[in-house]
């Protein structure tokens, strides 16, 4: 009867002993993931920026050049999305990929002089299986909606 006595006395301590490690645990975790967001922010910014200076210094930008700015632009958004969500956007991801196959496709094709036709195939069976990708999420976060989107 002793035990159970002196389990109950504890009992108060114990609980507020796993309150405080829940709460550090949370800040924590919490604070690592806006300081990881920031730097991730961060390094975009200064790698669109890199690449921007670079363009300037060339005195023009290819259609290369813009899309990469437009990968940059992208992954920003995930970035913002996620720091106001706290969920990560697949379909923005795939929208990342697609720009970037999209990239390497021009790549690709402007290089006629060696030229690889079942790379570009290969190219665009992946653009289109990303695409595909999308409508299947799409749909299925229509028709099959999170809790969280309900």
């Amino acid at each position: 009867m002793d035990i159970n006595k002196n389990t109950n006395i504890l009992q108060p301590m114990i609980n507020l002993i796993e309150l405080i490690a829940s709460n550090l645990g949370t800040l924590l975790v919490n604070s690592f993931h806006y300081l990881a967001l920031f730097l991730i922010g961060a390094a975009i910014v200064w790698s669109a920026s890199f690449e921007f200076i670079s363009m300037m210094d060339k005195g023009a930008a290819s259609i290369e050049d813009i899309l990469l700015l437009f990968i940059y632009l992208e992954l920003g958004a995930v970035v913002g999305i996620y720091f106001q969500t706290k969920s990560m956007p697949v379909r923005f991801l795939i929208y990342v990929s697609i720009t970037a196959l999209t990239r390497l496709l021009l790549e690709l094709v402007f290089d006629w002089h060696n030229i690889n036709y079942i790379n570009i195939i290969i190219v665009c069976g992946g653009i289109l299986l990303l695409a595909g990708s999308i409508l299947v999420l799409r749909y299925a976060s229509y028709h099959y909606p999170s809790h969280q989107n309900k």
